[in-house]
């Protein structure tokens, strides 16, 4: 068996690897707390009338899917961080658009806009930069001309 002779990229910087970490357990238990709050206590308040003309009659599913979807993402891109996978930041990328993505879905189905919604698509965003950051985006020197 040959060894691995794919070049290795760089190891992210120590504080982009732990603001990584922070925004994804953030959402990851954000995520959790929300699939309970839908799922055991009838929607946490939030008024059915919100999901009419939707596929869902109850926030049960919508629940179930935050917290198996947008949770589960988030706690692949965290586990693989952990073990040091190469593919973590790739993960993170994935779990930051899924969050994205959830959040467009919901204001879509709901009509309805809340503060929020404005949080957890910062979230998103940020999980996302910082990953492609993490990936190798970022230019050096970060401010240089590309040659001609």
């Amino acid at each position: 068996m040959e060894p691995d002779t794919a070049p290795t990229p760089a190891t992210p910087p120590r504080a982009l690897r732990v603001a990584l970490a922070v925004v994804g357990w953030f959402n990851l238990v954000s995520a959790l707390i929300g699939m309970i709050g839908l799922t055991a206590f009838g929607g946490m308040g939030i008024p059915l009338e919100w999901i009419e003309g939707t596929l869902f009659d109850s926030y049960f599913w919508p629940g179930i899917i935050l917290g198996v979807v947008v949770g589960g993402s988030q706690a692949l891109a965290l586990v693989a961080t952990h073990l040091r996978y190469r593919l973590a930041w790739g993960l993170h990328a994935a779990a930051g658009l899924v969050m994205l993505s959830w959040i467009f879905i919901e204001i879509a189905l709901m009509l309805v806009w809340s503060p929020l919604h404005g949080v957890y698509f910062a979230t998103g965003l940020v999980q996302t930069v910082l990953a492609v950051l993490a990936l190798g985006a970022w230019p050096r020197p970060f401010l240089g001309r590309a040659g001609v």
